[in-house]
């Protein structure tokens, strides 16, 4: 039978499939636009399983923050094209406010929550995987939430208010007024995106990176020939100064480069006369941590030529 552009003009709508591909599959089902729309579904979901293996280290992280309560998503692309991509922006938007909406930090929580434009996040996401063409992921996500005071917002290398390659939020516990709050968690927001603290406080330091810092320091301080009770305080020196550094408490502040973040808070609550308290913080780097596959471009093209 024929294919009306009125039929392939509803599938394009209601699947976001390309032109060509709900043609066919109107030609496949002889019109019938529900089963077209399935076997389009099937045909993506293989389509997103085929692409899973790609490395995708590229996209954005998107920030929401509704009063007390904030949170952060990273939503992972193959390239840096599809993360200026209107459907997916569009998609990360719509998973940061669900996620909001949902408090916690897992995953597939989230990818089993209804996405605001119909469907699953997770159905959502198969679609566009097979629509736009490259693998994509929904990485991590984390809350953070004061009973009394403020969330603070920032986005570093933003592509929209919401949304770029590192998202910062500030949890301020405090009675202090939002005129007082709002200015201190965005400096804070701005330093932590600048000197990348791994903790709030020394004790909150990841264990196996304290264990792999001290086995450095002990090889750097055993090449001093100096006696053992000596090393051992110089191990216990570069310690101490690694957990200063790396902490967010006890790190400089950029701005000034001589106050403690820890000081600056005390003195900004000494001056709103109401104690503020710097609780929590997050901090996503868009890819941290993944392993990017190096691609041989020209050997790429040859293979596809045959060559």
């Amino acid at each position: 039978m024929a294919i009306t552009a009125a039929a392939v003009k509803e599938l394009r709508e209601r699947t976001g499939a390309g032109m060509m591909d709900c043609k066919k599959a109107l030609s496949e089902t002889n019109g019938d636009v529900e089963a077209a729309i399935d076997l389009l579904r099937t045909k993506g979901l293989a389509a997103a399983q085929k692409k899973s293996s790609r490395t995708a280290a590229e996209g954005l992280v998107g920030v929401a923050v509704s009063g007390t309560k904030g949170v952060a998503v990273e939503v992972n692309s193959e390239t840096d094209f599809v993360a200026k991509n209107d459907q997916f922006q569009a998609f990360v938007s719509g998973v940061t406010d669900v996620a909001l909406g949902l408090g916690g930090d897992d995953i597939d929580a989230l990818a089993a929550a209804d996405f605001p434009a119909g469907g699953t996040i997770q159905e959502t996401l198969t679609n566009n995987i097979a629509t736009i063409g490259e693998n994509q992921a929904i990485r991590r996500m984390k809350t953070v939430a004061v009973s009394s005071g403020i969330v603070v917002p920032y986005i570093h290398n933003a592509v929209t208010p919401t949304m770029g390659k590192i998202g910062v939020l500030v949890a301020l516990e405090s009675t202090a007024g939002a005129d007082v709050l709002e200015p201190l968690g965005k400096q804070i927001a701005m330093h932590i995106a600048a000197a990348f603290p791994l903790a709030l406080n020394a004790d909150g330091l990841d264990q196996d990176t304290m264990e792999r810092e001290r086995a450095i320091a002990v090889e750097k301080a055993a090449e001093s020939g100096k006696p053992a009770n000596i090393v051992e305080k110089m191990v216990d020196g570069a310690m101490a100064k690694f957990a200063k550094e790396n902490a967010l408490l006890s790190q400089i502040f950029v701005m000034d480069n001589k106050t403690p973040i820890a000081q600056v808070v005390e003195q900004a609550g000494k001056d709103a006369g109401a104690e503020i308290r710097l609780t929590e913080y997050v901090r996503f780097q868009l890819g941290e941590g993944i392993e990017k596959k190096e691609e041989d471009f020209a050997a790429e093209v040859a293979a596809t030529l045959g060559n």
